[in-house]
């Protein structure tokens, strides 16, 4: 019988970690990793699980990387604080993991933004691999939008993860500085180097690009608003890494 361990990463998550972790109750095993929160996210956690550790923040790669050696599951399923299994995904990941047909999972997962669900912009399906066997999988180094390197077979499960992302501007803007500067802290340490035409063009030419080929215009108000604020997003990641530069 495969065993599946769940991780999650937090920080002051008092907010979501409760539906969070109701969301897997179902599983064998939960991982908290929590970077000595502020708030009561340890506290709440450990209502769900024994395995609730604190560690200094090394970025979200390390944390993942301590979390995994804490589990003991042959599978892993790696969510967000921000982030719900639904009961039909469950059963989907559930058949999955009986099946043992493959060594990894990709899943779609939908954003909840500004109250309304996200269908399109590039945001939906937005297929990410959460799924997968423990001997089987590495986290990648990158500072944001860590991912997992697969040796093996890779499917793809249709029921979608649900992100509850952004409840308003004011916090989207406060992970945009944060996430904007690990981004340009990330390619310079790839020596990935600034030029002018990415200022010029790279963000209009996402904005077009997410807007209508991506057809984010059916998503309204919301549409247009993501997708001038993803375009900006490009633009401050290269400014960012201008002035890194400057500073080098």
């Amino acid at each position: 019988m495969n065993k599946l361990s769940c991780l999650v990463i937090t920080f002051n998550e008092e907010k979501n970690i409760v539906l969070c972790l109701e969301s897997l109750a179902w599983a064998d095993e939960i991982v908290v990793v929590d970077a000595f929160s502020e708030d009561e996210t340890f506290e709440l956690a450990k209502k769900f699980t024994p395995k609730v550790f604190k560690r200094k923040w090394e970025g979200y790669t390390e944390a993942k990387k301590f979390a995994l050696t804490q589990t003991t599951g042959d599978w892993i399923l790696w969510i967000d604080a921000d982030e719900r299994v639904t009961p039909v995904l469950s059963n989907e990941i559930k058949k999955a993991i009986k099946d043992n047909s493959f060594d990894a999972y990709e899943m779609p997962r939908q954003a909840f933004f500004l109250g309304k669900w996200i269908k399109h912009c590039g945001w939906y399906p937005g297929y990410v691999i959460r799924l997968f066997k423990k001997d089987k999988a590495r986290f990648t180094d990158s500072l944001v939008h860590e991912g997992v390197i697969i040796s093996g077979k890779v499917d793809r499960l249709k029921e979608p993860l649900l992100h509850y992302a952004y409840d308003n501007l004011s916090q989207y803007f406060t992970k945009f500085n944060h996430y904007t500067t690990l981004a340009a802290e990330d390619y310079f340490r790839h020596h990935k180097r600034w030029h002018f035409y990415q200022l010029l063009f790279n963000p209009p030419a996402f904005f077009l690009r997410s807007y209508i080929l991506k057809l984010g215009f059916l998503d309204g108000m919301h549409g247009l608003i993501l997708c001038f604020l993803s375009a900006f997003s490009v633009f401050i990641k290269y400014a960012k890494l201008w002035e890194r530069e400057r500073r080098h």
